[in-house]
């Protein structure tokens, strides 16, 4: 793999909430029953959706939309998992780059339930069983993170899609962590809102409990979804937060500064709590725009062998 390419330190063993299954807590668990009927219940959802797509192409725009929302929330709720939504998504309307942090591989039908659009990911999920098919079908712009050189390319094409009156939707961190620290957002994305003039969305999302949904380094699919089903309960919060226009800041890497300190915890703690106005508002907002350190970023220059193989670029 290309040492260019974004890492993040974290491990399942150390982040993700792997059961015990010497010391197995009902209390804590779902029952092998339960997690069993919510596997094939999501599973289930998955695969009626790839039953419905063809038919699902004739439909209007806006039904299309409208069923997808249904069907991506099902599929969620199928797999256990309950969602909170802060924010309104109808108030923004015209094109958008919706950017979030990465967590899970659950990001991806959270934010479709609440904000679909053209999804940003890497080529090897084109390859994934039924849900590769699933992403092709819906139009997902694919992303070779191994060959650098098609970099400008994903981006004229994200740019094409924003410039047309579209929506796309992509995990700037580049690598799934683990939602206690998060990565640095990539500026390469950012790129495509400059050159369309269209708006940054940054979107902040949030798992209870956190090791349940993580799904980071080496992690199989399969322990993943595992770990979901057989979790109590997993409430994931999704906040969509204020607008930011492309037309403030000179190049992408400003931007994409911009939109991490938006979605990074502290702003968003000073968001809940009334804050007195001042002159000095403007300088410290201008001086927020750095992103704030990470106890994980120390390990962000590791071999990209160790990150997650798996996430959207």
């Amino acid at each position: 793999m290309s040492p260019w390419l974004p890492t993040a330190p974290c491990t399942p063993g150390h982040c993700a909430a792997h059961p015990d299954t010497g010391h197995d807590d009902l209390a804590e668990r779902a029952g092998a029953v339960l997690a069993a009927a919510r596997l094939a219940a999501g599973t289930g959802a998955v695969l009626l959706g790839v039953l419905l797509a063809p038919a699902a192409a004739l439909l209007p725009a806006a039904a299309r939309l409208a069923l997808v929302r249904s069907w991506v929330r099902a599929v969620v709720r199928a797999f256990g998992v309950r969602v909170r939504y802060e924010g309104t998504a109808g108030a923004v309307t015209g094109p958008l780059l919706v950017v979030a942090n990465h967590v899970s591989w659950l990001d991806i039908p959270l934010v479709a339930s609440v904000l679909p659009g053209r999804m940003v990911a890497k080529t090897e999920v084109r390859r994934w069983p039924v849900l590769g098919t699933l992403a092709a079908f819906g139009g997902t712009l694919f992303l070779d993170r191994d060959r650098l050189r098609a970099l400008p390319g994903a981006v004229r094409a994200m740019a094409g899609v924003l410039a047309g009156g579209g929506r796309v939707v992509v995990f700037p961190e580049g690598s799934t962590w683990c939602g206690r620290a998060s990565g640095r957002f990539r500026p390469a994305a950012f790129q495509a809102a400059l050159d369309s003039g269209c708006a940054v969305l940054p979107v902040r999302i949030d798992y209870r409990p956190t090791g349940a949904a993580a799904y980071v380094g080496d992690d199989p699919l399969g322990a993943s979804l595992w770990r979901v089903v057989t979790a109590r309960e997993i409430v994931a919060n999704i906040r969509i937060l204020d607008p930011i226009s492309s037309i403030q800041y000179p190049d992408r890497r400003a931007l994409a500064a911009a939109a991490q300190q938006a979605v990074s915890p502290q702003a968003l703690s000073q968001r809940a709590v009334p804050q007195p106005a001042s002159p000095q508002a403007a300088v410290d907002k201008d001086s927020a725009n750095l992103p704030s350190a990470s106890v994980h970023q120390r390990a962000s220059s590791r071999s990209a062998a160790a990150s997650s193989s798996r996430t959207p670029a």
